[in-house]
Protein backbone atom coordinates (compact mmCIF):
# COMPACT_ATOMS: atom_id res chain seq x y z
CA UNK A 1 0.00 0.00 0.00
CA UNK A 2 1.22 3.50 -0.81
CA UNK A 3 2.53 5.13 2.36
CA UNK A 4 1.16 8.69 2.39
CA UNK A 5 -2.55 8.90 3.24
CA UNK A 6 -4.23 11.26 0.80
CA UNK A 7 -7.20 13.27 2.01
CA UNK A 8 -9.32 12.13 -0.90
CA UNK A 9 -11.87 9.53 -1.90
CA UNK A 10 -11.75 7.11 -4.80
CA UNK A 11 -15.14 6.14 -6.17
CA UNK A 12 -15.60 3.14 -8.46
CA UNK A 13 -18.86 3.23 -10.41
CA UNK A 14 -19.86 -0.24 -11.55
CA UNK A 15 -22.57 -2.69 -12.46
CA UNK A 16 -22.92 -6.04 -10.75
CA UNK A 17 -21.38 -8.51 -13.23
CA UNK A 18 -24.59 -10.33 -14.17
CA UNK A 19 -24.77 -12.27 -17.48
CA UNK A 20 -26.58 -10.30 -20.13
CA UNK A 21 -26.10 -6.95 -18.36
CA UNK A 22 -22.36 -6.42 -18.74
CA UNK A 23 -19.82 -6.61 -21.55
CA UNK A 24 -22.47 -7.40 -24.17
CA UNK A 25 -20.09 -6.36 -26.96
CA UNK A 26 -18.01 -9.44 -26.11
CA UNK A 27 -20.93 -11.70 -27.08
CA UNK A 28 -20.13 -13.32 -29.41
CA UNK A 29 -17.59 -14.89 -29.38
CA UNK A 30 -18.12 -15.31 -25.63
CA UNK A 31 -21.35 -16.37 -24.01
CA UNK A 32 -23.13 -13.92 -21.68
CA UNK A 33 -21.86 -15.92 -18.69
CA UNK A 34 -18.28 -15.78 -19.98
CA UNK A 35 -18.56 -12.05 -20.66
CA UNK A 36 -19.83 -11.58 -17.11
CA UNK A 37 -16.85 -13.54 -15.80
CA UNK A 38 -14.52 -11.18 -17.66
CA UNK A 39 -16.42 -8.19 -16.27
CA UNK A 40 -16.06 -9.60 -12.75
CA UNK A 41 -12.32 -10.08 -13.26
CA UNK A 42 -11.97 -6.54 -14.59
CA UNK A 43 -13.88 -5.18 -11.60
CA UNK A 44 -11.80 -7.26 -9.19
CA UNK A 45 -8.54 -5.91 -10.64
CA UNK A 46 -9.88 -2.37 -10.47
CA UNK A 47 -10.94 -2.70 -6.85
CA UNK A 48 -7.60 -4.32 -5.95
CA UNK A 49 -5.74 -1.32 -7.40
CA UNK A 50 -7.95 1.11 -5.46
CA UNK A 51 -7.40 -0.89 -2.27
CA UNK A 52 -3.65 -0.30 -2.58
CA UNK A 53 -4.00 3.49 -2.53
CA UNK A 54 -3.91 5.12 0.90
CA UNK A 55 -6.87 7.47 0.78
CA UNK A 56 -9.39 8.65 3.34
CA UNK A 57 -12.22 6.59 1.85
CA UNK A 58 -12.90 4.05 -0.88
CA UNK A 59 -16.41 3.89 -2.33
CA UNK A 60 -18.19 1.52 -4.68
CA UNK A 61 -21.20 3.13 -6.37
CA UNK A 62 -22.96 -0.04 -7.41
CA UNK A 63 -25.88 -0.89 -9.64
CA UNK A 64 -26.74 -4.27 -8.13
CA UNK A 65 -25.61 -6.35 -5.16
CA UNK A 66 -22.03 -6.80 -3.87
CA UNK A 67 -20.46 -10.20 -4.45
CA UNK A 68 -17.33 -12.21 -3.70
CA UNK A 69 -15.31 -9.79 -5.84
CA UNK A 70 -15.65 -6.94 -3.30
CA UNK A 71 -12.62 -6.67 -0.99
CA UNK A 72 -12.87 -5.21 2.52
CA UNK A 73 -12.42 -1.52 3.07
CA UNK A 74 -15.06 -0.17 0.67
CA UNK A 75 -18.24 1.71 1.46
CA UNK A 76 -21.02 0.69 -0.92
CA UNK A 77 -23.59 3.20 -2.11
CA UNK A 78 -26.38 2.70 -4.61
CA UNK A 79 -26.51 4.46 -7.94
CA UNK A 80 -29.28 6.88 -8.79
CA UNK A 81 -30.33 8.64 -11.94
CA UNK A 82 -31.23 7.48 -15.43
CA UNK A 83 -28.40 8.09 -17.90
CA UNK A 84 -24.74 7.54 -17.16
CA UNK A 85 -24.15 11.28 -16.81
CA UNK A 86 -26.70 11.38 -13.98
CA UNK A 87 -25.29 8.27 -12.30
CA UNK A 88 -21.76 9.73 -12.35
CA UNK A 89 -22.89 13.13 -11.10
CA UNK A 90 -24.94 11.71 -8.23
CA UNK A 91 -22.30 9.14 -7.27
CA UNK A 92 -19.81 11.98 -6.82
CA UNK A 93 -22.36 14.14 -5.02
CA UNK A 94 -23.49 11.36 -2.67
CA UNK A 95 -19.93 10.33 -1.85
CA UNK A 96 -18.85 13.87 -1.04
CA UNK A 97 -21.96 14.42 1.08
CA UNK A 98 -20.54 11.85 3.51
CA UNK A 99 -16.97 13.15 3.43
CA UNK A 100 -16.10 16.58 2.06
CA UNK A 101 -12.75 15.84 0.43
CA UNK A 102 -11.70 15.69 -3.25
CA UNK A 103 -12.87 12.68 -5.24
CA UNK A 104 -11.51 10.56 -8.05
CA UNK A 105 -14.03 8.47 -10.01
CA UNK A 106 -13.25 5.55 -12.28
CA UNK A 107 -15.26 2.78 -13.88
CA UNK A 108 -14.80 -0.98 -14.01
CA UNK A 109 -13.46 -1.19 -17.57
CA UNK A 110 -9.75 -0.48 -17.05
CA UNK A 111 -8.30 -3.45 -15.14
CA UNK A 112 -4.82 -2.26 -16.11
CA UNK A 113 -5.11 0.78 -13.82
CA UNK A 114 -2.39 0.97 -11.18
CA UNK A 115 -2.26 2.37 -7.65
CA UNK A 116 0.39 4.84 -8.82
CA UNK A 117 -1.92 6.22 -11.52
CA UNK A 118 -4.76 6.62 -9.03
CA UNK A 119 -2.51 8.38 -6.54
CA UNK A 120 -1.29 10.67 -9.32
CA UNK A 121 -4.91 11.56 -10.02
CA UNK A 122 -5.72 12.33 -6.39
CA UNK A 123 -2.55 14.16 -5.28
CA UNK A 124 -3.01 17.37 -7.36
CA UNK A 125 -6.55 17.73 -6.02
CA UNK A 126 -5.41 17.32 -2.44
CA UNK A 127 -2.47 19.70 -2.84
CA UNK A 128 -4.66 22.27 -4.63
CA UNK A 129 -2.44 22.30 -7.72
CA UNK A 130 -5.41 21.23 -9.88
CA UNK A 131 -9.17 21.52 -9.70
CA UNK A 132 -9.76 18.48 -11.88
CA UNK A 133 -7.88 15.44 -13.08
CA UNK A 134 -8.94 13.68 -16.25
CA UNK A 135 -8.05 10.53 -18.17
CA UNK A 136 -9.19 10.07 -21.76
CA UNK A 137 -10.00 6.59 -23.04
CA UNK A 138 -8.70 5.34 -26.36
CA UNK A 139 -12.23 4.93 -27.74
CA UNK A 140 -13.04 8.60 -27.22
CA UNK A 141 -14.61 8.28 -23.79
CA UNK A 142 -12.91 8.88 -20.45
CA UNK A 143 -11.74 6.47 -17.79
CA UNK A 144 -11.13 8.85 -14.88
CA UNK A 145 -12.61 12.07 -13.55
CA UNK A 146 -11.29 13.73 -10.41
CA UNK A 147 -12.67 16.89 -8.84
CA UNK A 148 -11.68 19.04 -5.85
CA UNK A 149 -15.23 20.29 -5.46
CA UNK A 150 -18.32 18.56 -6.77
CA UNK A 151 -20.74 20.40 -9.02
CA UNK A 152 -23.23 18.07 -10.75
CA UNK A 153 -23.48 20.52 -13.66
CA UNK A 154 -19.90 19.65 -14.59
CA UNK A 155 -21.21 16.25 -15.75
CA UNK A 156 -24.98 16.45 -16.19
CA UNK A 157 -25.96 16.66 -19.85
CA UNK A 158 -22.65 15.41 -21.26
CA UNK A 159 -23.57 12.79 -23.92
CA UNK A 160 -22.18 9.44 -22.84
CA UNK A 161 -21.04 6.32 -24.72
CA UNK A 162 -20.09 8.28 -27.83
CA UNK A 163 -16.78 8.74 -29.66
CA UNK A 164 -16.73 12.38 -28.54
CA UNK A 165 -17.77 11.84 -24.91
CA UNK A 166 -14.27 12.44 -23.56
CA UNK A 167 -13.69 15.60 -25.55
CA UNK A 168 -17.10 16.95 -24.57
CA UNK A 169 -16.48 16.22 -20.90
CA UNK A 170 -13.06 17.85 -21.07
CA UNK A 171 -14.56 20.90 -22.79
CA UNK A 172 -17.14 21.15 -20.00
CA UNK A 173 -14.34 21.27 -17.41
CA UNK A 174 -12.39 23.82 -19.45
CA UNK A 175 -15.42 26.10 -19.87
CA UNK A 176 -15.82 26.09 -16.09
CA UNK A 177 -12.32 27.56 -15.82
CA UNK A 178 -10.90 24.60 -13.90
CA UNK A 179 -7.19 23.85 -13.66
CA UNK A 180 -6.99 20.40 -15.24
CA UNK A 181 -4.27 17.77 -14.84
CA UNK A 182 -4.36 15.18 -17.62
CA UNK A 183 -3.68 11.50 -16.94
CA UNK A 184 -2.41 8.97 -19.52
CA UNK A 185 -4.87 7.60 -22.04
CA UNK A 186 -6.03 4.05 -21.27
CA UNK A 187 -7.97 1.42 -23.19
CA UNK A 188 -11.41 0.32 -22.02
CA UNK A 189 -12.42 -3.33 -22.22
CA UNK A 190 -15.25 -3.27 -24.73
CA UNK A 191 -14.25 -5.52 -27.61
CA UNK A 192 -12.37 -8.81 -27.87
CA UNK A 193 -9.42 -7.05 -29.47
CA UNK A 194 -9.21 -4.64 -26.56
CA UNK A 195 -9.54 -7.49 -24.07
CA UNK A 196 -6.62 -9.29 -25.70
CA UNK A 197 -4.44 -6.16 -25.62
CA UNK A 198 -5.16 -5.44 -21.97
CA UNK A 199 -4.60 -9.05 -20.93
CA UNK A 200 -1.26 -9.09 -22.76
CA UNK A 201 -0.21 -5.92 -20.91
CA UNK A 202 -1.24 -7.27 -17.47
CA UNK A 203 0.07 -10.83 -17.16
CA UNK A 204 -0.96 -12.43 -13.89
CA UNK A 205 -3.95 -10.14 -13.40
CA UNK A 206 -7.38 -11.57 -12.66
CA UNK A 207 -8.51 -10.32 -16.06
CA UNK A 208 -5.64 -11.95 -17.98
CA UNK A 209 -6.08 -15.20 -16.04
CA UNK A 210 -9.81 -15.28 -16.73
CA UNK A 211 -9.39 -14.56 -20.44
CA UNK A 212 -6.70 -17.25 -20.74
CA UNK A 213 -8.93 -19.80 -19.00
CA UNK A 214 -11.81 -19.01 -21.35
CA UNK A 215 -9.54 -19.32 -24.38
CA UNK A 216 -8.13 -22.62 -23.10
CA UNK A 217 -11.62 -23.96 -22.45
CA UNK A 218 -12.76 -23.07 -25.95
CA UNK A 219 -9.67 -24.73 -27.43
CA UNK A 220 -10.30 -27.91 -25.45
CA UNK A 221 -13.92 -28.03 -26.60
CA UNK A 222 -12.84 -27.48 -30.19
CA UNK A 223 -10.32 -30.31 -29.85
CA UNK A 224 -12.98 -32.78 -28.75
CA UNK A 225 -15.05 -31.95 -31.83
CA UNK A 226 -12.33 -32.78 -34.34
Amino acid sequence: MLDCVLAAQIVVIAKEPVPGRVKTRLTPPFTPAQAAALAEASLADTLAAVAEVSVARRVLALDGTPGRWLPPGFDVIGQRGAGLDERIAWALTDAQASLAVPLVLIGMDTPQVTPALLAAAAEPLVSDTADATFGMAEDGGFWLLGLRKIDPDLVLGVPMSRPDTGSRQLARLERAGLRIRRLPELTDVDTVREADRIAAATPGSAFATCLSALRDGAAQVAGTLR
